[in-house]
């Protein structure tokens, strides 16, 4: 046998033996990196966050669960920019507010509704209401109901669009002011399935009833992608009718707030505005039409109501905003008042007018918030001069936006707060411009 076989064997042998200690060493170190890596980049003392993993319980009425807001200060932009809510893990396709402007409601494309309650709009981190949607459909709108404690939520799947009402279980014994914090558990109070058939629902947009002889009442419209309207009572879930723009194709509908119009804008120049009568007890008489407002070259891409639901504002592809006057006495024939017309002033690198893509209007009237794109502007009203724009407002195209309906606390302060969303999964929350002197 040869002598030098023996120790080829022996160096063989303690070579392999160096190689998987080393790589196992490595591996290891591999396998913690990866670990530490795909834990969420949160501070040392928020590590304990209650969000559940997502293969969590499957029921829609989870418990409420904290979530955190950006707290970085060097990712706000803007000066505008008080907070972003973070952990949507798609985009959201909806955003509103509740009466009080205490509680935002999210609808978003993982199939989760989220309802956080908004004691400071600066704070750090926000308690919110998770939501978890039936399997195979996917939110497109979400609007409060009668309170903040119900929801109605517009969902599509393959067989076609479902609206579920979610509202409070029964009521428990109160133990004391804990039980008092906690947020409402939601359970299905009612659903509707195939409501606009195949088409998906564009936009919801509620309004308590408050006009004439109505009782007060939530009530709901939604509007598909199609023609068709259907206003819905918020509370027992009736239909209480029926509209068909029979303008190609919709963009979105809208209720005045003191629940007296429905007003729709599609693929068209004119925008058809319907009223709502209601009968001596209260109830949804009829839906007549009532005007058009006419005078856009091009197709109508958003429109929002005054307030007191006596003006209509329009923005067009023609690259103007439009105000009108819709407090007519229609009913012997006498045509709305366009009462402004203001250029759009948002241009592209070749000087091409843009157009907006949505649009609202703060609580007193003053302030129009408009989106193209990712770029937020605001607008004065009164002379249609920008206050202020966010070139940037978020990573991606703004899916929604929505303004507190009265102020809500912010720091110390009380503060108008608007809301917007977009596809890059984040809802951020924004302080409103000073006016400037005119």
């Amino acid at each position: 046998m040869d002598p030098i076989l023996p120790v080829v064997l022996l160096s063989v042998v303690l070579g392999a033996v160096i190689a998987i200690i080393f790589f196992g060493n490595y591996f290891r170190k591999r396998r913690s990196e990866i670990i530490s890596d795909s834990k969420p980049d949160l501070q040392p003392n928020l590590k304990k966050q209650s969000r559940p993993p997502h293969n969590a319980s499957k029921k829609s009425h989870s418990k409420s669960h904290s979530h955190f807001a950006d707290k970085d200060q060097n990712k706000r932009h803007h000066p505008l920019d008080i907070n972003t809510l973070k952990g949507h893990s798609d985009s959201v396709t909806g955003l509103c507010f509740s009466s009080d402007g205490r509680c935002l409601a999210t609808a978003c494309a993982d199939g989760v509704i989220r309802v956080f309650k908004l004691d400071d709009a600066s704070n750090k981190s926000f308690k919110f209401l998770r939501i978890n949607l039936p399997a195979g459909g996917h939110p497109t709108a979400v609007e409060f109901a009668d309170d903040a404690s119900s929801v109605v939520v517009a969902s599509q799947g393959l067989s076609g669009a479902s609206v579920y009402l979610y509202g409070e279980e029964k009521p428990k014994s109160a133990t004391g002011d804990k039980q008092q914090t906690k947020l409402p558990l939601p359970e299905i109070k009612w659903q509707h399935h195939k409501v606009h058939d195949t088409r998906e629902i564009l936009t919801l947009s509620g309004a308590t009833a408050t006009y004439g002889t109505a009782d007060g009442s939530r009530v709901i419209a939604s509007c598909s992608e199609g023609t068709d309207i259907i206003l819905w009572h918020g509370k027992s879930g009736k239909i209480l009718g029926n509209l068909d723009t029979n303008q190609l194709k919709n963009h979105m509908a809208a209720v005045s707030p003191n629940g007296r119009f429905i007003a729709a804008a599609a693929f068209t120049a004119d925008v058809k505005v319907w009223e709502i009568v209601y009968s001596k007890d209260g109830s949804v008489k009829e839906l007549p039409r009532a005007m058009q407002l006419k005078g856009h070259k091009s197709a109508v891409t958003w429109l929002c109501f005054s307030p007191n639901s006596e003006q209509v504002i329009t923005a067009s592809k023609d690259g103007t905003i439009r105000i009108w006057n819709i407090n007519v006495r229609y009913h012997l024939d006498e045509d709305p008042k366009m009462l402004k017309v203001f250029p759009i002033p948002l241009q592209d690198s070749t000087g091409t007018i843009l157009h907006y893509d949505r649009l609202s209007l703060s609580p007193d009237g003053r302030i129009l918030a408009a989106t193209h794109g990712s770029i937020l502007q605001w607008l004065c009203v009164e002379t249609g001069k920008v206050l202020d724009t966010a070139d940037k407002a978020h990573d991606g195209d703004i899916t929604c936006i929505a303004w507190t309906p009265r102020n809500i606390p912010m720091g110390n302060n009380q503060a108008l707060v608007l809301a917007t969303a977009s596809i890059d999964k984040k809802v951020k929350l924004w302080a409103a411009p000073s006016l400037l002197p005119h």
